[in-house]
């Protein structure tokens, strides 16, 4: 006997169809590779975005094709998030530290037919235009005042584009299991492999983020992603907010310190993401201009495990609670977070901060596990130290066009991670596994990293210079 509730497909467009319904006039704001900033609704980021949708069809997008991004965060690179994934094609975002034969690698192996690019990365675009055999068109996300001066033939304009095509489009009805984005990882060892997420993996995931033991996300809030929205969709941030209807800030470019502290107190900032190094920026600037946040009230620090010093940094001199979590791209990439269970509330500080040391329990949707060499799992009392194995709705069957064949063992996705897990089902990352299948695909999202340094572009930061020069050469990207 089946139950008599309606079907609807778990679609990424249902996420932007319910944020313009029921959030209309909530802001997206966001700092400009231009140099400005940048102020619409999530009314205007729908139209857009179908109107978008439009211009990708007459480009010629087909269901399925790869749409490759290279841009930071920003308004116009949410677009392309819902506008891809909403008409049926796949959205892949790039890593701009990756070398461009790595890159150029990476996109013909996804088959990319069109790259749109943030003016920061025109030379890397360029350097790599020659190599891929896949990409056709190339589009610049500015307008056409700001239009480069380039060696790319036929390059496009985002705001042309925009302003060709009617913001009338009907989403259509996918099946839910069709193919919604696709991140690669780092390339450990080898070449990267590609995680292809879909429209079901992503929406369950987008729950899971907002619930209140994950990330606790809602309307209240003022989210700023500074964890990239090239890496593993900015860890749903994006989706997040238009599922609850949270303020969006995006910082773009200016990742230093200063702006991102102007950015926190002139929106009112309550949520954000990144990595350590970024954060120590931030810490130092606040703490030399003897500063403090009056709305950042939790920060999820990722990219590296969070050092104990800037957890308590963070808490006892500024009141911003750390969220510890791990996750890996084959997870799109939530797996666990530290959030306190009841009991843990009564436990004194330093106990409490032992706790946050952990990379926490898994949210519904994951289940996990440690086993030894044979296979065998071992218990869960904070001592037993095995491989780490997961499984669940967003985690990777197989990576993109089987690329190293089944990675999963009786179902269950090894992570090359050793951990423990306590009583309380709290897990510990304490090493990397010497033998595992997953050495040369897992990329590693929130709590240590697994990317080869011979691999990623050396990029200093800050800028020296300003990110454009309109209508001439551009700067480097600096990331």
């Amino acid at each position: 006997m089946h139950g008599h509730m309606m079907q609807q497909s778990l679609l990424i467009s249902n996420l932007l169809v319910h944020a313009e319904r029921h959030h209309a006039t909530q802001e997206i704001v966001s700092r400009r590779v231009e140099g400005d900033v940048h102020r619409y609704t999530f009314k205007e980021l729908a139209q857009r975005a179908r109107t978008m949708a439009n211009a990708l069809q007459a480009l010629g997008a087909k269901p399925g094709a790869r749409i490759a991004t290279l841009a930071w965060n920003g308004y116009r690179h949410m677009e392309l998030y819902y506008a891809v994934s909403g008409s049926g094609a796949v959205l892949h975002t790039l890593n701009p530290r990756l070398h461009s034969e790595q890159l150029s690698y990476i996109m013909d192996h996804a088959e990319d037919q069109i790259l749109f690019f943030d003016l920061t990365f025109l030379p890397l675009v360029e350097s790599i235009a020659g190599l891929v055999k896949s990409c056709k068109l190339f589009v610049a996300m500015t307008d056409r005042a700001h239009m480069p001066l380039s060696k790319l033939e036929g390059l496009l304009c985002y705001e042309d584009l925009i302003s060709s095509y009617p913001d009338q489009f009907a989403w259509p009805d996918l099946d839910e299991n069709s193919a919604s984005s696709l991140c690669y990882t780092s390339g450990t060892t080898g070449n990267p492999k590609g995680v292809l997420y879909s429209h079901r993996s992503t929406v369950l995931h987008t729950y899971a983020g907002a619930l209140p033991d994950a990330l606790n996300c809602s309307a209240q809030d003022v989210i700023l992603p500074v964890v990239p929205m090239f890496h593993v969709n900015a860890w749903g941030l994006p989706y997040i907010a238009c599922m609850t209807g949270a303020k969006l800030v995006f910082p773009g470019p200016a990742l230093d310190g200063k702006s991102l502290y102007e950015l926190f107190e002139a929106e009112q900032v309550t949520l954000s993401a990144g990595v350590p190094t970024v954060w120590q920026g931030l810490l130092n600037y606040v703490e030399n201009q003897r500063l403090a946040f009056s709305s950042m009230r939790r920060t999820i620090i990722g990219g590296a495990a969070c050092p104990p010093a800037m957890m308590k940094t963070f808490q006892n001199n500024f009141q911003v609670h750390v969220l510890h979590a791990w996750g890996m791209t084959e997870l799109s990439p939530v797996g666990t977070v530290c959030s306190f269970k009841a009991a843990q509330l009564q436990l004194s500080k330093a106990e409490q901060e032992a706790v946050q040391t952990k990379q926490g329990r898994v949210v519904f949707g994951v289940d996990m596990k440690i086993v030894d060499d044979q296979g065998l799992e071992l218990p869960w009392n904070g001592q037993a130290s095995g491989e780490l194995m997961v499984r669940g709705p967003w985690i990777v069957r197989e990576y993109f066009k089987g690329e190293g064949g089944d990675p999963l063992v009786d179902g269950w996705f090894p992570t090359g991670d050793v951990a423990t897990i306590d009583a309380q089902g709290f897990m510990q990352i304490t090493d990397r596994a010497k033998t595992s299948s997953n050495l040369g695909g897992s990329g590693l999202v929130l709590s240590t990293s697994k990317i080869s340094p011979c691999r990623i572009r050396p990029l200093p930061w800050p800028p020296a210079s300003p990110p454009i020069t309109p209508n001439g050469t551009n700067a480097r990207c600096f990331w």
